[in-house]
């Protein structure tokens, strides 16, 4: 059981929260909500000991192990894979090497009857007591099954971290929790930039073999099918749900609305003691009873209604232009790098006004298959665009490439073109960019911010092709629901890749499944497929398990 007691934050004159008491038990599975801002991956740091609070502590039994996985990774570059996922067991590993080199010493000294010695025995004795407790484990083995079981081949084990990309890293430091098993587990926003079976693995994990778990995610499936309980941060407090996250909204709505109730009958409550003050104060006969109801009135503690985020993307594509039957034609497509193939002989068409989704592992060759669309990479093989087709392009690092020197305004104005600049500030205030907002530079905006700036730069003229990598990396549950909309009625050609379930839902016709060097087309929904590779990786897993 780890305690959280009356925790406070403060910085620069302002309360981010305060008063904050909560439990977290053995096998609870807790989702940490809240709008931007609110304090969510602060109140994470406090609970994993990485940042202090102004005020209050965390308590927890002395040898309680808490795994903390951060937004940003912090994987070093300089061990092998099998190196970084063995200090997991670093602890262990230091305790025995005190061990040997007491023991050593012990060997070299003769001063049997002095404190120095004494003392030297006493802790090769506390040492020892405590290795030896453990439970006998084959380090090298454990380590090897759990990469193993998270994707990595045996010949990865010897690669240095740095080739990896963040995903597989991400993987790594799952390797880690996972090899500890420690009893709380934080996780920040892990499923970004791991695609769809990591975060199944992850979510069987979690379920099934973690013991108390807190994450912050914008992906609702998957904090929908791992937690049980959700603790919203607002407004410098928390609230506690028995609930998982759809159950919570519905919950919280229910609240607000009580709360709303007793704040409207409160005021009225106010305004009549007010108007008896205003009518009476100078009746001598009533001096009494207005000076009574005045100490009441300076005494009621104000009922506060919740924030509501109520900043909405406005969004909606502009009419595509017609473009030929086939926007996109790939025939015997070969890529590529040096002896390592990517995929060969692809051959698949997209018919116009088809929504399609490219799905697979990192480094499949999806966005390779993207770049070679484009133009961007020689290949083997035919890869072209149709008649009239109008590229649209958000790329899985779009947001970084903003040039991050220029304001908001000085962004969107130098791509605009004609009438279209003198609606840039209207454009912008749909994009939630309003007032002094716009002289924001690129530099000071956050993650989400950086993704809705990308998505008005490509929205500024028609196009009847959209090839969209991963979009919703830093988007919000509200932002993320617009974009999909906004797709769900683009009249022209999508493509779609993203790691993120509910967000793929309902959104492509068509699946391309990009495994084992080939693209393989499935004539299913996305949903169809989710739920197909779903089962099937859960008993990969089982089988693994």
């Amino acid at each position: 059981m780890i305690t959280v007691d009356n925790i406070a934050v403060e910085f620069s004159g302002t309360t981010l929260f305060s008063d904050v008491n909560f439990v977290i038990n053995e096998n609870d599975k807790i989702a940490l909500m809240g709008k931007n801002g609110a304090g969510k991956s602060t109140m994470m740091k406090i609970v994993a000991g990485v940042q202090n609070a102004t005020r209050g502590k965390i308590s927890a039994p002395k040898d309680t192990v808490i795994a903390y996985l951060p937004q940003h990774l912090l994987t070093e570059d300089n061990c092998t894979v099998f190196e970084e996922a063995s200090k997991a067991f670093a602890h262990i590993f230091t305790m025995r090497d005190q061990m040997d080199a007491l023991n050593k010493e012990l060997e070299t000294r003769t001063d049997y009857e002095s404190d120095a010695y004494m003392k030297i025995i006493e802790q090769v004795s506390e040492l020892g007591e405590q290795f030896y407790a453990l439970e006998e484990i084959n380090y090298d083995a454990e380590v090897e099954k759990a990469l193993k079981g998270l994707g990595f081949k045996q010949d990865d084990f010897q690669r240095m971290t740095s080739e990896f990309s963040g995903g597989w890293r991400m993987r790594i430091e799952l390797a880690k929790i996972l090899l500890q098993k420690p009893d709380l587990i934080l996780l920040d926003e892990p499923t970004n930039h791991i695609d769809i079976e990591s975060v199944i693995w992850l979510e069987d994990f979690l379920v099934n073999k973690a013991n108390a778990v807190m994450v912050i995610s914008h992906d609702r499936a998957f904090i929908d099918n791992i937690t049980n309980r959700t603790i919203e941060v607002t407004m410098g407090r928390i609230y506690d749900y028995k609930a998982n996250y759809s159950h919570y909204l519905e919950l919280r709505k229910d609240r607000r609305a009580h709360q709303i109730k007793a704040y409207q009958e409160q005021q009225k409550y106010i305004a009549d003691n007010q108007a008896f003050i205003d009518r009476f104060k100078g009746t001598f006969s009533k001096t009494n009873q207005v000076a009574s109801r005045v100490r009441m009135l300076e005494k009621l503690q104000i009922i506060e209604i919740d924030e509501v985020d109520n900043s909405a993307l406005k969004l909606k594509f502009p009419p595509a232009p017609r473009s030929g039957d086939y926007p996109v034609i790939v025939e015997d497509l070969t890529k590529k790098y040096d002896a390592h193939i990517v995929f060969q002989d692809a051959s698949f068409s997209i018919a116009r006004g088809e929504k399609v989704s490219f799905v697979g592992r990192n480094g499949e060759g999806k966005s390779t298959m993207i770049k070679s669309i484009l133009g961007e990479i020689e290949h083997e093989g035919n890869c072209k665009l149709g008649h009239n087709v109008k590229v649209g392009y958000f790329a899985q690092n779009q947001a970084s490439l903003l040039d991050q020197d220029l304001t908001i305004f000085q962004t969107v104005d130098e791509v605009a073109k004609g009438d279209i600049r003198t609606q840039i500030k209207n454009i912008l205030g749909q994009f939630m960019f309003k007032g002094d907002d716009i002289d924001k530079k690129v530099s000071v905006l956050s993650g989400g911010e950086k993704t809705r700036l990308a998505m008005v730069k490509l929205l500024l003229e028609p196009v009847n092709l959209l090839i969209l990598d991963e979009p919703t990396n830093h988007l919000d549950l509200r932002s993320k629901d617009v974009l999909k909309d906004a797709l769900k009625a683009f009249d022209g050609t999508l493509i779609l890749v993203s790691h993120d379930r509910d967000f793929l839902q309902g959104l492509s016709q068509k699946v391309f499944e990009f495994k084992e060097k080939r693209v393989i087309e499935h004539f299913e929904t996305i949903d169809a497929f989710l739920e197909r590779n779903r089962i099937k990786s859960i008993k990969e897993i089982d089988l693994k398990a």
